[in-house]
């Protein structure tokens, strides 16, 4: 089957041990990630996903899963999220990566590459994960190659305990951190001025791209020139800061052999932009999450009518595996608003496994498994038409336009909760209409007139069925008359 390109592809994130035993809980216990059966794959494929992202593959630490048993914060959130979990469920992070080699668990480089076709043949491409700021505390490289890391002395580990550790050898290194939170205790931190460390790094990811279509990097901001020196600078020894940016080396060697390889960036502080001019294909985008979840419909609305050559390298995002599942977080109706939000607007769209089904529980990445949930087929009805709708022309193969919405009358102010765009290709229209408040709302949106074609236009609700005829004076005069209840969406195709 030939893969689906489109410049604004929908992504499922799935976690591969979890994924795993659920198959071998369907298929048989030896099942490898290469042994399992195409219809499997083609069976994600099927609801119009472009790219699989397997999430945690790469070979799992020792000293992370003996990190991650002992603590309590982490204890306690596998009990919320697997009550009945034991320690043999505990895997370690898939952040504190031990080697850029398949987990044993899951299988071997031959069982991905089993995998990396069937999911090529279902029409998908495969997305892997790269951790450019920090591996596993018991890295093979903290042996042989120290100098790849943040170093420090036995006064280091009295001042900051929380921050060096000694290594195997003696050597003392420090842990991998975000300059706003405590160190992950179980990951070493990259010294990504070390010449010898981007080299080994960019080797890494090379080896990747012999296996996949694509890398999601992790905490990309964080091996940024000007950001590492910030995060560091009392531990570089002086060591001047490179010409060169990390990303403009990586991506630049990668690519020269591979240039539809892609790079997803996970992304925050407002240095997406940044990142994309680097070379990242997509970046987090983070904010337009946190207005949803946070604020007025208003301040969505200004977030969405920004630069157009960055809106469309946006990965859009209502849950993921570091977030809260969105029907806990948001609620099971404002979940459904933000869902059609983030998937009809331009910009890749990351849906996670269980958030189709209206999963609830957030697992830790740590945990080997997931509790099994029921399953809301309203949500999977929902989610259907969504993906549907989506994948028709001119969806993400015209041009995207945001439209005003204007009040339905002088003193209604409920207008300004509906949130309105369309994409159109010259003969045809899809208009998205979302209701993204909890009060019943009106307005009326005014599409330009050259856009429509017929006499009197007749739109089709994707999601009710409803058919709307109206007269082409109304939709491109005083404009589309809309109603909607709180957190409801028209998925609208104007037929012709």
């Amino acid at each position: 089957m030939k893969q689906r390109v489109s410049a604004h592809p929908h992504l499922l994130e799935i976690n591969a041990w979890a994924f795993m035993h659920r198959m071998r809980r369907r298929y048989g216990t030896g099942l490898s990630i290469g042994s399992v059966p195409a219809r499997e794959w083609e069976r994600i494929a099927s609801c119009g996903f472009s790219y699989l992202w397997l999430m945690g593959v790469w070979e799992r630490s020792e000293a992370s899963k003996s990190r991650a048993l002992m603590n309590e914060g982490l204890r306690k959130a596998y009990t919320e999220a697997l009550p009945d979990w034991s320690p043999e469920d505990v895997a370690g992070s898939p952040y504190a990566v031990y080697s850029y080699r398949v987990d044993p668990h899951l299988g071997d480089e031959e069982d991905l590459v089993q995998a990396r076709n069937m999911i090529h043949e279902a029409g998908m491409g495969l997305i892997l994960d790269f951790v450019p700021n920090h591996l596993a505390m018991d890295h093979p490289w903290t042996v042989s190659m120290p100098e790849c890391f943040i170093r420090g002395d036995r006064e280091a580990i009295r001042r900051e305990p929380s921050l060096f550790f000694p290594a195997e050898g003696g050597t003392i290194l420090a842990h991998g951190r975000d300059p706003y939170f405590p160190p992950w205790n179980d990951t070493v931190q990259i010294n990504i001025f070390s010449d010898r460390a981007r080299a080994a790094l960019i080797e890494e990811l090379r080896r990747i791209a012999e296996y996949a279509d694509g890398v999601r990097c992790d905490m990309a901001m964080l091996v940024l020139n000007d950001t590492f020196a910030r995060t560091w600078e009392r531990h570089l020894g002086g060591q001047p800061v490179p010409e060169a940016e990390f990303w403009d080396e990586a991506i630049a060697g990668v690519k020269s052999a591979k240039p539809e390889f892609m790079f997803i960036a996970e992304a925050y502080w407002g240095l997406e932009g940044k990142l994309q001019d680097l070379g990242f294909d997509y970046t987090y985008d983070k904010v337009l999450y946190d207005l949803m979840l946070h604020a007025a419909p208003g301040e969505v609305r200004r977030h969405l009518q920004g630069s157009e050559s960055i809106q469309r390298r946006c990965l859009r995002f209502i849950e993921n595996h570091d977030e809260q599942r969105a029907v806990s977080a948001f609620g099971r109706e404002r979940a459904c608003a933000a869902a059609a939000v983030m998937a009809t607007v331009p910009g890749m769209h990351l849906f996670h496994d269980g958030q189709i089904e209206g999963s609830r529980l957030h697992a830790p990445v740590q945990l080997a498994r997931t509790s099994e949930e029921p399953v809301d087929q309203g949500m999977v009805r929902f989610y259907d038409v969504l993906l549907g709708y989506s994948l028709e022309e001119p969806m993400f193969t015209g041009t995207w336009k945001a439209l005003d919405v204007r009040p339905a009358w002088e003193g209604n102010g409920s207008s300004d909760n509906l949130l309105a765009w369309l994409w159109f290709d010259g003969e045809t229209i899809k208009l998205v209409c979302i209701n993204y408040s909890d009060t019943g709302s009106q307005g009326r949106i005014r599409i330009p007139p050259e856009l429509i074609v017929g006499q009197p236009p007749v739109f089709r609700d994707a999601l009710t069925k409803e058919v709307y005829i109206r007269s082409l004076d109304e939709v491109t005069g005083e404009g589309l008359y809309i109603e909607l209840g709180p957190w409801k969406t028209h998925l609208l195709d104007l037929l012709v």
